[in-house]
């Protein structure tokens, strides 16, 4: 399993920790990926999914995943939450006809 968001693509990140005296000492910057259920409101189930906690507090400020995949870029989504997506967006198109 890669350490990466499903839903933003936040991924590990590569850099330097700078001593006082200067030296250089490569390391490795993880992202605070979480295990969460959301309930998605037009599925009316919830998802299993590993997201970071950023993404988390961004889907509650879109107001919710639906919402949230909606809006969201295909290209930074991982394939379970675009198949996701378009599940959502096949049963909102449904209701609306």
């Amino acid at each position: 399993m890669s350490r990466r968001c499903e839903l933003t693509g936040k991924a590990v990140q590569t850099g330097n920790l700078v001593s006082h005296s200067n030296r250089k000492t490569r390391t490795r910057f993880l992202p605070n990926l979480v295990n969460v259920s959301l309930i998605s409101d037009s599925l009316q189930r919830s998802v299993r999914l590993r997201i970071a906690a950023a993404a988390l507090r961004s889907v509650e400020h879109r107001g919710g995943l639906d919402a949230f995949l909606l809006k969201a870029h295909d290209a930074e989504l991982s394939m379970n939450a675009l198949k996701l997506k378009r599940e959502i967006a096949k049963k909102l198109e449904a209701v609306q006809v």
